[in-house]
C-alpha cells in the first residue's frame, strides 16, 4: 500500500517508470537514471563531476589502486572527472540496479559555502579517497532527491522548481560527511580545483603533446607537488590520465564512426598506430575495430 511505502520506495518507483533503457537522459537538467537487469563486465570510463545515488543493486569501482563498492541506499561522489572502472555485481530481473545521478557544478557549490556551516569530520561509515567518496543516502538526502524526480510527473513544474529540490540536495550533501570534498570544488586556490584546471587543460586538447612542468606552473604549482596532487585526486599520472582520455576519445569516434583505425590514432595524438592498438586493447579488452563492432552489436540489439 503507497502510504506505507517509504521514501526509496517511491524512488524506486519513479525510477522503473520513468527508465527507457540502460541509461535515461531526464527532463530535469543534469539528471539521468541508470538500470540494469544483471551484472556487467567492467568497463572503464571517464565519469564526470556528480553525484550516483543508488536504490538498488549495487556497483562496483575502481580508481587507481582504490576499490570500493556501493549498493542500495548509498551514494558516490565524485570532485572531478575520473578514469574509473566500472561494473554492477548485483542485479536481477526482478530487483534491477537502479540509479540516478545528478551532475555537480562548482558554481552551485559556490553559491551555497557562505550560507552552510563547516561539516563534520568524515565519519568511519563513509569510505573516501580524495577525489571520491562514499556516503549513505540517509532520509535528508532521500526527500529532496523524491521531490526532484517527482517532478518528471509534472514537467510543467521542473523550470521553477528543479532548481530548489536541486539547491537542497546539495546543501544536505555538503552537511554530510564528504562536505569538505564538495566545498573543495568553490575554492579557487585549493589543491583540487587545481587539479582540476590542469584536467580542464588536459582534455581541452587531447592531442597535445604534455609537459608535466608547464602544466603545473599553468595550474600554479611546483612539478612535484603537482604529481602528487593529481596522483591522489585521480589515481593515475599525468601522463597516465591523458593516455586514457585519449584511448576513451578514439573509442567514442570508432564507435559513433566507424572507420580508419590508423586516423583515430593520429587524430587523438598517438603517433604510432601499433602503440595505440597494443595500449587500447590493454584498456577495453580488445583490439580498436573488433572492440567498436562488439559496442555497436550491443548497441544494436
Amino acid at each position: 500500500m503507497d502510504h506505507v511505502a517509504t521514501a526509496v520506495d517511491r524512488l524506486r518507483a519513479l525510477v522503473r517508470r520513468h527508465s527507457v533503457g540502460e541509461r535515461t537522459i531526464t527532463r530535469l537538467p543534469r539528471v539521468e537514471i541508470r538500470t540494469g537487469l544483471g551484472v556487467t563486465p567492467p568497463l572503464p570510463a571517464i565519469y564526470p563531476t556528480m553525484v550516483c545515488f543508488v536504490l538498488q543493486g549495487a556497483k562496483q569501482v575502481t580508481l587507481g589502486r582504490r576499490r570500493l563498492r556501493y549498493r542500495g541506499e548509498s551514494y558516490m561522489l565524485l570532485s572531478a572527472d575520473l578514469p574509473v572502472t566500472g561494473h554492477v555485481i548485483e542485479a536481477t530481473e526482478r530487483a534491477p540496479y537502479l540509479a540516478v545521478s545528478v551532475l555537480i557544478e562548482p558554481a552551485a557549490i559556490a553559491g551555497l559555502v557562505l550560507d552552510v556551516p563547516a561539516p563534520p569530520a568524515a565519519t568511519s561509515e563513509a569510505v573516501s579517497g580524495i577525489g571520491l567518496g562514499i556516503g549513505v543516502l540517509t532520509p535528508d538526502l532521500q526527500e529532496p532527491l523524491l521531490r526532484l524526480l517527482r517532478l518528471l510527473d509534472a514537467p510543467d513544474d521542473i523550470r521553477v522548481l528543479a532548481p530548489l529540490a536541486e539547491r537542497e540536495l546539495l546543501y544536505r550533501l555538503l552537511q554530510g560527511p564528504h562536505g569538505t570534498l564538495l566545498r573543495q570544488l568553490a575554492v579557487g586556490d585549493s589543491r583540487l580545483s587545481q587539479v582540476r584546471r590542469a584536467i580542464e587543460w588536459i582534455r581541452a586538447d587531447i592531442g597535445r603533446p604534455l609537459r608535466v612542468e608547464a602544466l603545473a606552473a599553468h595550474v600554479g604549482m611546483s612539478a612535484s607537488s603537482f604529481h602528487r596532487h593529481f596522483k591522489a585526486v585521480t589515481g593515475l599520472s599525468p601522463l597516465q590520465y591523458q593516455k586514457q582520455i585519449r584511448l576513451q576519445e578514439a573509442r567514442s569516434r570508432l564507435l559513433a564512426a566507424p572507420g580508419d583505425v590508423t586516423a583515430v590514432a593520429l587524430a587523438v595524438g598517438y603517433e604510432s598506430t601499433s602503440q595505440f592498438t597494443r595500449e587500447y586493447g590493454r584498456l577495453f579488452g580488445l583490439p580498436p575495430a573488433r572492440d567498436a563492432a562488439r559496442l555497436r552489436l550491443a548497441a544494436a540489439s
